[in-house]
C-alpha cells in the first residue's frame, strides 16, 4: 500500500520508518512528507532513497494509510485532508487526543475499539502509554481507586533541539552561547516542567496523563501526575504508587505483568535487576519493576516503570495502530 509519514525527517518519523521496515510492514509506496524547507531532501527506507515531498502531492497520490508526527497544528489542517482523501490516519500529536469522536487507542489495551469508520486515530501520550501497559492488566485484576505518577522524561521527548541544547552544555559551552529550547540548562540538572503550565498549577503533560487514562482505562480513576525532564538522551522512567479497590499478592502481580504482551518483568533488587533507560532504550517493550506493596494504604502498590519514549511511546504504537487496522481488513494486506 502507499504509506504517507508526515515529519519524515524528525525524531519520532525516523523511528516510525525504523518501525514499519522492521515489522515488515506491507509498504509498496513511501510518501515521506516534511515542511517545505525540507522538499527535496531525501530519507532511507529499506535501503533506497525516496525524496520528501509536499503534503499536498502526498495527498494527491491517495495513500492508504498516513503515519503523523509533525505536531498538533499541522494534524489539526492536514489529518482531515488525509482522511477526506480516503486515508486513514494515525497521529502521534495531541491535536485529536480528547475529541470525543476521535479513538485513541494502545492497541494492546483497547485496540478493538477501532471501527471500520475511523479514519483519524490517535496515539496517546508516550508518558501516559507506558504507565497504562502494566496497569491495564492490574485494573482488570484488582480495580484501580488512585494513581500517583511522576515521571523522569528523556530530552528526546522535545526533539532535536533538545539533543543539541544538552550536547552543547555538555560540551562546556556557556548559557546564552547555544539556541535553547528550555528555560533553564538541562544537563547536570532536573526541570519539574514540562509543556506549558495551566491555571489549577499543572502543566499540559501532567493533564494529558490524567484525561487520556480516563478515556483509554476508566474515567472513576483519580489521577495525580507530576512530569520531570531529566538529562537522559532516550528512555521515560516512571514512579507509579497503585491504590486498588481489593486486595492483592506480589506474586500474582508479577505474573499478571510478565505475561503480559509489550512488558517485561525485571524484577530482582537482590541482584540489582530493574528497569533503567539503557536497558529499555531502542525496545518496543515496557520493562517494569521495583514492585512492592505500599505500606500506607490497604490495598497500595509502587512500580517502576521505563520505555523508550520514541518507540513504544510514539512511532511502535502508531505502527501497531495500523497493524490492527490491516489484521481486521481496514486496510490492504500484501
Amino acid at each position: 500500500m502507499k504509506v504517507a509519514v508526515v515529519g519524515a525527517t524528525g525524531l519520532v518519523g525516523t523511528r516510525m520508518l525504523e518501525v514499519l521496515a522492521e515489522r515488515d510492514f506491507p509498504v509498496t509506496e513511501l510518501l515521506p512528507v516534511a515542511s517545505s524547507k525540507s522538499v527535496g531532501r531525501k530519507v532511507t527506507f529499506r535501503g533506497r532513497e525516496w525524496p520528501v515531498i509536499s503534503a499536498e502531492d502526498a495527498i494527491a497520490a491517495r495513500p492508504e494509510l498516513a503515519l503523523f508526527s509533525a505536531g498538533a497544528s499541522v494534524s489539526r489542517e492536514l489529518a482531515p485532508e488525509f482522511a477526506e482523501a480516503g486515508c486513514r490516519v494515525v497521529d502521534n500529536s495531541s491535536c485529536w487526543r480528547m475529541d470525543p469522536t476521535k479513538k485513541l487507542v494502545v492497541p494492546e489495551i483497547n485496540g478493538d475499539a477501532i471501527t471500520a469508520d475511523d479514519y483519524i486515530i490517535a496515539n496517546p501520550n508516550c508518558s501516559t502509554i507506558q504507565m497504562l501497559m502494566p496497569l491495564a492488566p492490574l485494573h482488570r485484576a484488582y480495580r484501580i481507586r488512585r494513581i500517583v505518577v511522576s515521571t523522569y522524561q528523556s530530552v528526546t521527548g522535545t526533539g532535536y533541539k533538545a539533543l543539541d541544547q544538552m550536547e552543547a552544555e555538555r560540551a562546556g559551552r556557556k548559557w546564552g552561547e547555544y539556541p535553547a529550547v528550555y528555560p533553564y540548562p538541562i544537563d547536570q540538572n532536573i526541570l519539574p516542567h514540562i509543556d506549558s503550565f495551566l491555571d489549577n498549577g499543572y502543566t499540559k503533560e501532567e493533564m494529558k496523563m490524567v484525561n487520556e487514562t480516563h478515556k483509554i482505562l476508566d474515567e472513576n480513576i483519580l489521577v495525580s501526575a507530576t512530569t520531570v525532564r531529566v538529562p537522559v538522551k532516550g528512555g521515560h522512567s516512571e514512579s507509579v504508587n497503585v491504590e486498588f479497590e481489593n486486595d492483592f499478592t506480589l506474586e500474582d502481580v508479577r505474573r499478571i505483568i510478565a505475561g503480559t504482551p509489550g512488558c517485561v518483568l525485571q524484577d530482582d533488587p537482590s541482584r540489582n535487576i530493574y528497569p533503567m533507560p539503557v536497558f529499555a532504550w531502542g525496545k518496543d517493550d515496557v520493562f517494569v519493576g521495583r514492585i512492592r506493596r505500599d505500606t500506607t494504604v490497604k490495598y497500595g502498590l509502587n512500580l517502576w516503570c521505563v520505555a523508550d519514549n520514541l518507540r513504544k511511546g510514539a512511532a511502535t504504537n502508531a505502527v501497531q495502530i495500523a497493524q490492527y487496522l490491516v489484521s481486521k481488513g481496514f486496510l490492504p494486506e500484501r
